[in-house]
């Protein structure tokens, strides 16, 4: 199974552009990020089993049903991976983008089995969780801000807010589990490298988040 599942999975993809396929490289040079992440889509289908892969439509499809502005889903989106993969790069709102993003991926799914149907959301709106999750954001949430401000000074296309209110919203208002893992995307982009204790608290989440530490280790371990 794969460490990362759903849009935390695709966000890994686009973190090091360097390790974009060459097909997928060359549509994002050619035709754009949007392009370019729909290819990555049509892979996520043919190399995660499920769940990973239906994750992948959950968190899709639990973003398009909150009430997040564009400005906040494109935050945390472009906040957890390389800002080359931003949609506004080709004047696609993000919300249009999520809807193009769950068009191939139900084509992909569909052409694997024809009698697929797609997973309910399913949104983790636990207060219990959405607090633990907030939680586990206080310790690096200075040094996200700070890495993140630091990065926006080279970013062609500045984001229209700051990241981790974003992240947030997305825990609050979208889901517990996927604004947690959006979380962990941004921490391990930055190399906010937490120490053991810290790291086991966020593995535990992780674990009543029912991940079983899988995209907390990854990336996440001092040498």
């Amino acid at each position: 199974m794969a460490d990362e599942t759903g849009l935390a999975w695709l966000s890994e993809q686009c973190d090091d552009l360097t390790e974009l396929r060459h097909a997928e490289m060359d549509c994002l040079i050619e035709k754009g990020p949007v392009s370019a992440i729909l290819l990555i889509t049509e892979r996520s289908v043919r190399e995660l089993g499920h769940p990973a892969s239906l994750q992948l439509g959950r968190d899709i499809r639990r973003l398009l049903d909150s009430g997040l502005s564009d400005d906040t889903i494109r935050t945390a989106w472009v906040g957890s991976t390389d800002d080359a993969l931003d949609p506004t790069k080709q004047r696609v709102g993000a919300r249009e983008w999520l809807e193009r993003i769950e068009s191939t991926w139900l084509a992909a799914e569909s052409a694997r089995d024809p009698g697929f149907t797609p997973p309910a959301a399913e949104p983790v709106s636990d207060e219990a969780l959405c607090a633990a999750a907030h939680r586990a954001m206080a310790p690096v949430a200075a040094a996200l801000t700070r890495a993140h401000e630091e990065g926006e000074v080279f970013n062609p296309r500045p984001l229209p807010g700051p990241l981790v209110p974003a992240l947030k919203q997305v825990i609050t208002e979208t889901c517990a589990d996927l604004g947690f893992r959006l979380f962990l995307r941004a921490v391990k982009r930055y190399e906010l490298l937490p120490d053991g204790p810290y790291r086991a608290a966020l593995a535990a989440l992780g674990e009543r988040l029912s991940h079983a530490g899988g995209p907390v280790d990854p990336g996440m371990q001092r040498n």
